[in-house]
């Protein structure tokens, strides 16, 4: 080799000088020579481009990527320039402007990643352009061939803007269309390197950003936030060694066991083909047609018809990384893991009725709840936990950890808490960041890596294939929000809406022009996948451990609260009841009645059916019994944040004590809850002795279903005015209805009364959520109050069909 090296040499005949310049001692006039410092840049690069070629003999990697050696990938072959300008694309880069930059060039950076700063923009006292940048001296007025004659084509400034106009939107989501954001951080508690070799839980207090999408699922971008359906829960981990997408649910389980039945499922749920309804509902033909003959999706349906699928807010709900993942460590031991997100404001839910009610008040619940909680510092917090466990305890469970159908429950292997995360600021922009933002299970970083699950594995495909088509191409990475902080460095090129200019004229590797970068990073650095042995004929099927069906659903409904499980019922109930096809509704009571012969009798008593026979078994191996868990009811998790957040209407009226309304309203702003105003009417109300105080919202327009209390001053006159106002009335009878804390001071009974609510409960006992107080003791009675208020709900008083 070395004797061949001059036929290419700065020296040589043929050398690229000659093409280019002549003889390597002359230069063309007026081009190159002592006149043009930037011809003597183009010589250094030229032959600064052969010598670092030529410190590249072979690839001395290639032998690794053979036999056992190939277990052990070693960082690739590099060589280090003479200077920056040789891995130039061009030798003139060095020349700044305004536009190019300082003519330093980045070496070994990526600007395209970076805090969001710098794609930022504010307008304050800057003049209205073109997308061009040309200043517009009128916005209000198409240009026009006279001021009555018709609009010119060539306005080239209104042609810009309707253009743009019409193509705001980009393809919705397929599933989970509607949701919120938030950014935040993840603080790991403690140094889980004998685990997994991630770098984001190698030390406690390290922190980690990261970008949290809510949202529902089968409801379109403009349906409701309230609608009973599971709620998608992702996070995307900003570390410094590449993003992790952590793409899960409020559920810890699906529908499904195999990707292949994805499409029949959204086909099922998503309204029907010939007239487009129900939106974003699951109480419809094709749906229970589709879940009847489907017996796997047993156990997920249980959960999706328990309160779970209606959450009191994306702050008290949940969080699961549904399916089984693997960590691994620096040594590559490997470890089963489960993640789980738990609120630290509780787990809480809606009833049914008042999901509805909300559903019509304010569409937007969920949505507005998170973004004012973070405009307020109340900032949402979750604690992440794992389950860790080995491939041989695997083995031995009465379930296969691959099917996403099944738990594994926490009394068999507990939670680890590892973790806490933070939502503390708000997007700055929703279509640029919540509405673009993709998440993808297939992104995840050295120390996370798979499983067999075939659910998981459909789903490393689709996502990433759904965010070429939705936004535009395969250079979605570099949209702000979806930018690693980690640097990036690769051979890709093109394709649409490509926005990094990749300096340097080497796209491949190997290479020898570019120094051997970007080079491998190789085992100890980069990422690599814990080898999975295959030992076994192609096949289309599933393991006989998947055929249990039954036996974790029955798990669940033994597991809930008797509340619960009247509510699991009332959800059953309720869709199949829209359900147009008896033979549906049967053949789903004959699935239930092999979960709980108590709940498939409950349901049919519900629908005015007899119960039919259990459905035949998939299975004949002996279905397993598990213990109660208490762990899956939403009340074995009241939360730790007291009544942060908590939203009270204090109702008022001309007559009110208003400095007694003022210091209940103080008083609960202290410990963190947000007291409404309400009144018939905005505008002033005036003290029963004397001072006026200003109604923030009206009864029509805050109704009684988006507050978690309610509070009645003292004030004989307002109590009988509210009295004669139907909206208060009902009002007061949904505040009951739906079990919240009520408090009354002195006449402000007369309102309960009024509204036919009852003082104890259905059975006879004092109820312990009607708080009535004097004046005097209102300081005692609030403190009632507020215990009463940090649990959520009264029980209790519920009754099916209600009292009130």
């Amino acid at each position: 080799m070395a004797n061949n090296k001059n036929n290419t040499g700065v020296d040589g005949a043929g050398s690229i000088l000659s093409t280019v310049s002549g003889p390597s001692n002359a230069a063309p006039p007026g081009s190159l020579g002592n006149n043009n410092p930037q011809g003597d840049v183009l010589l250094e690069k030229q032959a600064g481009g052969m010598a670092l070629s030529d410190k590249v003999d072979y690839n001395v990697n290639k032998p690794g990527e053979y036999g056992d050696a190939a277990r052990d990938p070693q960082p690739g072959q590099t060589a280090k320039p003479d200077s920056d300008i040789v891995t130039a694309s061009t030798a003139v880069e060095n020349i700044a402007s305004p536009k190019t930059g300082s003519g330093q060039p980045p070496i070994g950076v990526n600007n395209t990643n970076g805090p969001l700063d710098r794609v930022r923009a504010d307008s304050s006292e800057q003049a209205l352009t073109t997308n061009q940048g040309v200043p517009v001296a009128d916005n209000q007025n198409s240009l026009k061939a006279g001021l009555r004659g018709p609009t010119l084509m060539e306005d080239f400034i209104l042609r810009e803007k309707i253009t743009h106009f019409d193509h705001e939107r980009i393809p919705e989501r397929v599933v989970h269309a509607r949701g919120s954001a938030a950014h935040g951080y993840f603080e790991s508690y403690q140094d889980l390197s004998a685990l997994t070799r991630a770098s984001l839980l190698s030390a406690p207090g390290k922190k980690t950003p990261v970008f949290v999408r809510f949202s529902t699922v089968a409801g379109e971008r403009g349906s409701t936030d309230t609608a009973r359906d599971v709620r998608g829960f992702a996070v995307k981990f900003y570390t410094e060694e590449g993003n992790w997408d952590l793409v899960g649910n409020n559920i810890p389980v699906f529908f499904i066991q195999d990707a292949m039945k994805f499409p029949d499922l959204v086909h099922a749920v998503k309204p029907e083909p010939h007239n487009g309804m129900p939106q974003a509902a699951s109480a419809h033909d094709t749906f229970w047609d589709f879940t009847s003959l489907m017996p796997e999706s047993m156990h997920m349906l249980m959960w999706a018809m328990s309160d779970r699928a209606i959450p009191r807010s994306y702050r008290t709900m949940q969080g699961f990384g549904v399916h089984t993942f693997r960590l691994v460590n620096a040594a590559g031991d490997s470890v089963f893991v489960k993640f789980h997100w738990t609120p630290l404001q509780g787990t809480h839910s809606l009833v049914w009725d008042e999901a509805v009610k909300i559903s019509g008040a304010d569409p937007d619940f969920h949505r507005r709840d998170l973004w004012e909680a973070i405009e307020a510092g109340e900032f949402p917090e979750y604690e992440l936990a794992i389950q860790v466990f080995t491939e041989a305890q695997a083995e031995s469970f009465p379930f296969d950890v691959l099917d996403a159908t099944k738990i594994v429950p926490e009394e068999l292997v507990p939670l680890q808490p590892i973790g806490k995360m933070v939502l503390n600021r708000n997007p700055d922009n929703f279509f640029a960041e919540t509405e673009q933002v993709a998440f993808c299970t297939a992104h995840i970083v050295p120390g996370i890596d798979f499983t067999n699950d075939p659910l998981l594995q459909g789903r490393i495909h689709s996502y990433l294939d759904t965010q070429i088509s939705r936004l535009g191409g395969p250079n979605f990475h570099e949209i702000p929000i979806n930018a690693p902080i980690a640097q990036v460095h690769n051979n890709q090129r093109d394709g649409m809406h490509r926005q990094t200019i990749n300096r340097g004229r080497v796209a491949y590797e190997p290479n020898s022009l570019g120094g051997g970068c970007p080079f491998q990073a190789g085992r100890m650095a980069g990422f690599t996948s814990f080898p999975q042995p295959i030992a076994e004929d192609k096949v289309r099927g599933k393991p006989e451990l998947f055929a249990d069906h039954y036996s974790q659903a029955r798990l669940f409904w033994q597991s809930q609260t008797p509340v619960e499980k009247n509510h699991i019922v009332g959800g059953f109930r309720f869709e199949l009841t829209r359900v147009q096809v008896p033979a549906i509704r049967e053949r789903m009571l004959s699935m239930l009645v092999n979960v709980d012969a108590t709940l498939a009798a409950a349901v049919a008593d519900g629908l005015g059916m007899d119960v039919p026979p259990p459905q035949p078994l998939a299975t004949t191996r002996p279905l397993p019994e598990y213990p109660p868990s208490p762990a899956l009811s939403l009340l074995a998790r009241p939360g730790q944040t007291g009544i942060h957040a908590r939203r009270v209407a204090i109702l008022v009226a001309n007559g009110s004590d208003v400095e007694g309304a003022r210091t209940i309203y103080a008083s609960l702003l202290a410990d963190g809850a947000v007291p409404r105003i309400v009144g018939s009417k905005l505008g002033k109300v005036t003290g029963c002795h004397g001072g006026t105080l200003d109604v923030e919202i009206t009864l029509e327009a805050g109704p009684a279903v988006i507050y978690d209390a309610m509070v009645v001053p003292a004030g004989e006159q307002a109590a009988q005015a509210l009295s004669m106002d139907a909206n208060a009335l009902e009002f007061v009878r949904l505040q009951y209805r739906h079990c919240k804390p009520i408090m009354v001071v002195d006449a402000g009974a007369q309102l309960l009364a009024k509204a036919d609510i009852p003082a104890n409960l259905p059975d006879g006992s004092p109820d312990p959520g009607i708080i009535g107080a004097e004046p005097a003791d209102v300081t005692a009675a609030l403190a009632a109050f507020k215990t009463v208020l940090a649990g959520h709900r009264v029980w209790q008083r519920e009754t099916d069909p209600p009292m009130v």
